[in-house]
């Protein structure tokens, strides 16, 4: 091998990046969508074949490019999102960098079909790794077509890496789901070997998308934030704490309409529900965030879904308390009838829920034509939805009007692609979805997430609209917590009370502990900053990377009442501790503030308090087969009703769920559903 140093050639270089940018067929699907909606578009169809591989087909109706300037979209580098140093730091398009045409290019075939608004002509290139081996005029409306085939032909070490069909299959699903949250006032459709995975009307509203996506029962029990300070404003939607997932992959932030991944964030969605939640819980939240392009660094990473963000802690701090606020004002008694299925087992409908953003649901729930009524906060069919896409393929297609592949089957009667655990093989690490098994059978029965068969849908039931008013009524919490009358204990572990809205069932052990976790948190009490010596000086060693942090981050320590005194290279004496510290525990306390310092690069007084009063309430709170009498659980109620938080034990399990006489009479028959 010769050591002279070479410039490498064009179509290596744009393989190299192509490395970089195009990981795996919804890399692709991803770039053009952008490049899609930086154009102006309002309507975007996506057809593919096996899974993007053979074939992937992007139609917009955007601005179009002229033909002077077709063949340079395809040269590395070539832009006209940026002219100067100054865009490149206010960047609000999607694309910016040159990169992703001449990258995809250089290992696939491509077709591209492009036309501007009132052009005579419009300009067809071809394209083969990378090379444009043919380029002549075009009959096209304003719009672009591009046609990527072959994908990964001229690097077979790239296919080593691609997995099944419905593991990629799933990636697409995935991104076009994240796209169509991020822009609601675009219309999407998603088809693959003809079968219609997503479709969005384009309308602008979010929550009739996210019905489309998480499903109509879903979308329900998401509600409304909204918060502004001088820097950012957000706006979005968060399930109630009763709705949840295993993962975080259902937590979706955008960026001034730029799907986003970030650590801090998500965490930050996740604390505003505080005890809420159940331990390795998580909610479904689409959160949307407005701020100075100035304030967010995109050009971070190749994909760009990784950004810095400036003043991240005044943003996280505005999304945790703005979500905290507004599930303050919910009713979090959980309906234990729309909780149940009698027909199903727990296990299935696990699974039923662990498919990445529940894309097949849109296939039901889109086709039927889903619109969401504001005014009643529920969903209704309307079946001039999907029209338009017809007209879009007509205008947007080639010169006869027929785009291949697109009517295939697309009825009702389509079949629903299966994903299977071991064809789901996705990285964690590197994907935003989950590995599930959904079988194809239990798909079609669950037939209660379309709106014709379950009559939750119909805007006109009374009934319906009757609870969701309830749970909407914003009241103090000493009002939304029901006035119960007790009247019997279950197997020592539940208690029964009842009132005019029907039967609520409480678990005894959940309410003490709750009951338990509110008085040791005020017991702790307010910090002092007194001190108090100890007999015997506490020696700590560490190695010497942390020993180093310590050392710099020692005014943390102290602002906390921790003392460090080196005490040889690596350790450290302690002679005093502060005097709310609990009693025999000073020296494990002084450990675990020191171990959140290391671990988070904070150290809170607040968590750490939390943290002791849920353990001391989980010990001393009375456990299952434990039989109260009359007065103990009546004062057991009693004390529940005071508490700040009467819904959820501290780990975020609900104290007690609700059967309205609505749901007693449907499940007893007295109330026959509507067919």
């Amino acid at each position: 091998m010769s050591d002279k140093i070479l410039e490498l050639s064009e179509r290596l270089t744009n393989q190299i990046a192509a490395g970089e940018v195009v990981e795996r067929p919804a890399s692709v699907v991803k770039e053009l969508i952008e490049n899609a909606i930086d154009a102006n578009s309002t309507q975007i169809n996506i057809l593919l074949e096996e899974a993007g591989l053979k074939k992937i087909q992007v139609i917009d109706n955007g601005t179009g490019i002229s033909p002077e300037d077709a063949e340079s979209a395809f040269k590395r580098h070539a832009t006209s999102k940026i002219h100067s140093r100054d865009d490149l730091f206010r960047i609000r398009t999607l694309g910016f960098r040159g990169e992703a045409l001449p990258s995809i290019a250089s290992v696939s075939e491509i077709t591209f079909e492009t036309a501007t608004e009132n052009a005579s002509q419009g300009t067809y290139l071809y394209l083969k790794g990378g090379k444009i081996e043919e380029n002549q005029p075009s009959v096209l409306r304003q719009g672009t077509k591009i046609i990527v085939e072959n994908l990964f032909y001229n690097t077979p070490a790239r296919l080593k890496y691609v997995k099944t069909l419905q593991t990629e299959l799933a990636h697409i699903g995935d991104i076009v789901n994240r796209l169509a949250l991020s822009h609601p006032n675009v219309a999407f459709h998603l088809v693959h070997e003809g079968n219609q995975m997503l479709s969005t009307s384009g309308n602008g509203d979010l929550k009739q998308t996210m019905a489309g996506i998480y499903g109509v029962q879903t979308a329900k029990k998401m509600r409304e934030i909204q918060a502004e300070d001088l820097d950012f404003k957000i706006h979005g939607y968060v399930t109630l704490p009763e709705v949840t997932r295993a993962t975080r992959n259902y937590l979706s932030t955008i960026v001034n309409g730029r799907y986003i991944k970030n650590f801090a964030l998500n965490k930050a969605i996740v604390n505003g529900y505080g005890s809420k939640l159940m331990v390795g819980r998580f909610p479904i939240a689409v959160i949307e965030i407005e701020m100075d392009p100035l304030l967010v660094d995109v050009n971070v990473h190749p994909t760009k879904q990784e950004v810095r963000l400036s003043k991240e802690q005044e943003l996280t701090t505005l999304l945790s308390k703005t979500i905290n606020e507004r599930l303050r004002e919910e009713n979090l008694i959980p309906n234990a009838a729309e909780n149940l299925d009698f027909n199903k087992k727990v296990s299935e409908q696990e699974k039923a829920q662990q498919l990445s953003m529940d894309f097949e649901e849109s296939t039901k729930n889109e086709k039927k034509g889903l619109a969401y009524d504001k005014q009643t906060g529920d969903f209704y069919v309307n079946e001039t939805v999907n029209k338009p896409v017809e007209n879009f393929v007509d205008k947007v297609g080639d010169e006869s009007g027929k785009v291949e592949g697109f009517y295939g089957n697309t009825s009702e009667e389509a079949d629903i692609s299966t994903f299977s655990s071991q064809e789901n093989e996705l990285d964690s690490e590197n994907s935003s979805l989950e590995t599930v098994e959904k079988e194809q059978a239990y798909l079609k029965k669950n037939a209660q997430e379309s709106i014709a068969d379950h009559p939750e849908f119909d805007v006109h039931q009374k009934e319906n609209r009757r609870l969701m008013e309830k749970i909407m009524t914003e009241k103090p919490t000493e009002e939304r917590f029901p006035q119960l009358d007790y009247f019997g204990q279950m197997h020592g572990t539940y208690l029964f009370a009842q009132n005019t809205e029907g039967l609520y069932i409480i678990d005894q052990h959940a309410a003490q502990e709750r009951i338990k976790y509110e008085y040791f948190r005020r017991q702790i009490g307010e910090v002092s900053t007194d001190l108090q010596e100890l007999l015997v000086p506490i020696v700590l060693d560490y190695p010497n990377d942390d020993a180093l942090r310590l050392k710099e981050q020692a005014d943390l320590l102290e602002g906390v009442g921790i003392y460090l005194e080196e005490f040889g290279a690596n350790s450290f004496i302690v002679r005093s501790h502060p005097t709310w510290y609990p009693q025999g525990q000073e020296e494990e306390t002084i450990r675990e503030m020191i171990d959140m310092l290391l671990t988070t690069g904070e150290v809170s007084v607040k968590k750490f308090r939390e943290k002791s009063a849920i353990m001391m309430s989980c010990k001393r709170s009375i456990k299952a087969n434990h039989y109260l009498n009359d007065s103990q659980a009546r004062a057991l109620l009693t004390d529940l009703a005071a508490c700040e938080n009467p819904f959820n034990c501290p780990h975020g399990r609900p104290v007690l769920i609700h059967f309205d006489n609505y749901d007693m009479e449907r499940m007893f028959k007295r109330i026959q559903d509507p067919h």
